[in-house]
Formats: C-alpha cells, sequence, structure tokens
C-alpha cells in the first residue's frame, strides 16, 4: 500500500503579498491622514476662539459701533428670510434702535439673480421700521471671509458690530478682525429651538474653522472684490 506524504504548505503568492503590502500602507496612510486631520481641527478652532475671546458681549452690553455687520444666510424661494436669518435682522434692528450702531450692512450670497440674500434682508428690515437709508447692501458676501474682507476693502468699514448665530460668531469676529475690522459680536440664541438645524450648523463649524484658517493664512482675496464703495459712508453721514 503506498503511503502518501502530506504536501508542504505553499508560501503567498506574490501577489497576495503585494496586497497585504498595499493594505498595510493603505491603513498606515488613513491613521496619519486622520490624526492630521484631527489635529487641524482642534488647532482652528482652538485659534478662532483664541481670536474672539473678549469680544463677544450680550446684546445690551456691546459697546457702540457705528456699523452692524449683519451676514446673511437661507433665504426662502418666495424671498422670505428663514428663522436664522430674520433672528440675525431682528438683533440689528434692536442695536439701531438702541443707538448702539447707526448704519447696518447686510452681507450675503446674490451670485445667481435668482437667489438674493441681501435683498430679502433689506425688504424685511424695512418692513419692520428701519429706514432704508440707514441700510447697505454688500451683494458679493459669498462667505464669512469674504463678507469680512469686502466690508473693510469695499466698504471702509474699520469698526463694527458683527450679528449672526452664536454658534458662528467667534470664526466671524475672529476673521473680521484678523482682516483689519475692530469687530465686537452680538450672537441669536432664539433659533436654538430648531434643534436639528442648530447641532448640524454647530458640527459644520468645525470644519468651517479650519477653512477660516486657511483663508486667513493665505491671504486670499474675495471672489469678487470690486471697486470701493461708499454707501456706508453715505448712511454715517445721514444718521
Amino acid at each position: 500500500m503506498r503511503i502518501r506524504r502530506p504536501r508542504p504548505a505553499r508560501g503567498p503568492r506574490p501577489a497576495d503579498g503585494r496586497r497585504v503590502r498595499w493594505l498595510r500602507r493603505a491603513v498606515v496612510a488613513a491613521v496619519v491622514g486622520a490624526t492630521l486631520l484631527t489635529g487641524a481641527t482642534a488647532a482652528s478652532v482652538r485659534w478662532i476662539r483664541d481670536g474672539a475671546q473678549g469680544h463677544i458681549f450680550a446684546e445690551q452690553d456691546v459697546p457702540e459701533a457705528p456699523v452692524a455687520l449683519v451676514l446673511g444666510t437661507k433665504v426662502y424661494p418666495d424671498g422670505t428670510p428663514s428663522p436664522f436669518l430674520a433672528a440675525r435682522l431682528e438683533i440689528a434692528r434692536r442695536l439701531l434702535t438702541a443707538g448702539k450702531v447707526r448704519a447696518i450692512l447686510l452681507s450675503g450670497d446674490n451670485m445667481n439673480p435668482d437667489y438674493d440674500e441681501p435683498g430679502a434682508m433689506r425688504r424685511w428690515l424695512v418692513d419692520n421700521g428701519v429706514p432704508a437709508a440707514r441700510v447697505v447692501l454688500d451683494h458679493a458676501g459669498f462667505d464669512t471671509y469674504d463678507s469680512c474682507a469686502r466690508a473693510k476693502r469695499v466698504f471702509g468699514v474699520d469698526r463694527a458690530t458683527v450679528v449672526t448665530q452664536s454658534f458662528h460668531l467667534p470664526r466671524a469676529v475672529t476673521v473680521c478682525r484678523r482682516l483689519g475690522v475692530d469687530a465686537s459680536g452680538v450672537g441669536d440664541e432664539t433659533v436654538r429651538r430648531y434643534d436639528r438645524t442648530w447641532r448640524i450648523s454647530s458640527t459644520r463649524e468645525y470644519g468651517a474653522c479650519v477653512k477660516a484658517a486657511v483663508d486667513l493664512l493665505s491671504g486670499r482675496d474675495p471672489v469678487h472684490l470690486g471697486r470701493r464703495e461708499t454707501g456706508v459712508q453715505d448712511a454715517l453721514r445721514g444718521a
């Protein structure tokens, strides 16, 4: 009777070895990338928050400034400001009524002719008793960086009270201050009742802080810089 000897175990084929090495490298790269991203995010958030320290106030305590800079956000298709935007506008209206500011600069997105944040903001304010002559529009505030840069470089704003939601305020104030605007800030908390939207927007701030840090370090120009405009000075002279 013939006895069969067991065959020796085969080692991994060359192709299998290459796949294992590739997977190992991919895992290492993913871990390193995640670590770097986490570190960059944490550093950016800390930098942004430190930059706004001491410059965020309750509405009744904010120092007087010539201008309130209201940052745009969603407008509904019928031209109605979203609750988040209406809350910002209401704060600006009260600041003007209280004499805390003398003009309001509305900065938002109007890249598409069918979507006009500054126009909707102006209508809301005028409909709620704000004199049209006190309101100035910036149609190229496509993001926070652009709004702050244009406030300084296009509209000649040196000192302002920035108005937005409280989760957005540290970034907005820091960006403005880094771009040469002596900015304080007042944040809205009334729309916290929209819990899901508030939480999503607050979470997005982590990534937005990284973008803000990159924008500030690069010193990029706004998407549309344009010529110097005198709207803010005209509004202040008429106040």
